[in-house]
């Protein structure tokens, strides 16, 4: 009898790892995701990337050697990869988190990086987003940089059904510098109040009155 617990265990396992090696290889194309799902043909792994052409390559050369890598090192039965472009790459963290790293990777100063994204978030529909750049930044003492807007959650339920987070590391010349992005998403949250007009408050109080 397979033990259940152990296979989703060992799923889930098996998943970050493949996440954490598509992420440090394709950062640069705007890696934002991986998902795994097992068919009775083979195993089935959707990436999602901001710019896909970078992942599938030329003729679908990364896509060949993708497979080979999937079988040999990750041990996934007959992949049939797919990759597939994010809807708004501006609400995924792990893209915003990328995307400032390849700025500062280009010579974009660190603030000018983060308020361009910051920007964007917010003009995509976000909530609020916080971006925290750390290093050396200005001097040889590390430090860091907090660039925020809007509402960004930090504990509680909204935090865990509404806050996107991502963090990601870039190498530069004065050293290792860290990105680490938070988004709060569109929905409803637990803090949120309507104010209701004077004509709808008399449609409420019936139904009101009848669940109380």
């Amino acid at each position: 009898m397979v033990n259940i617990k152990k296979y989703f265990i060992e799923l889930g396992i098996q998943r970050v790892a493949v996440d954490e090696y598509l992420a440090s290889k394709f950062w640069r194309a705007g890696y934002a995701g991986v998902d795994i799902v097992r068919t009775p043909l083979g195993t089935r792994v959707i990436i999602y990337a901001a710019r896909p052409g970078m992942i599938i390559g030329r003729r679908g050369q990364n896509l060949r050697k993708l497979q080979v890598v999937f079988e040999k090192l990750f041990n996934i039965e007959n992949p049939q990869i797919t990759v597939v472009e994010v809807d708004n790459p501006d609400m995924n963290a792990r893209v915003v988190a990328f995307n400032i790293a390849l700025a500062l990777e280009r010579g974009v100063h660190f603030r000018r990086a983060g308020y361009i994204a910051l920007r964007r978030v917010m003009n995509a529909g976000a909530i609020g987003c916080e971006i925290i750049i750390s290093g050396k930044l200005t001097s040889e003492r590390a430090r860091y940089e907090k660039l925020k807007a809007g509402k960004v959650y930090k504990s509680g339920e909204q935090s865990l059904q509404l806050i996107d987070r991502a963090v990601t590391h870039v190498l530069l010349k004065p050293g290792v510098y860290g990105v680490e992005v938070l988004i709060t998403k569109p929905g409803i949250t637990a803090d949120y109040v309507e104010i209701l007009p004077p004509e709808k408050v008399k449609e409420k109080i019936p139904q009101l009155q009848a669940s109380g």
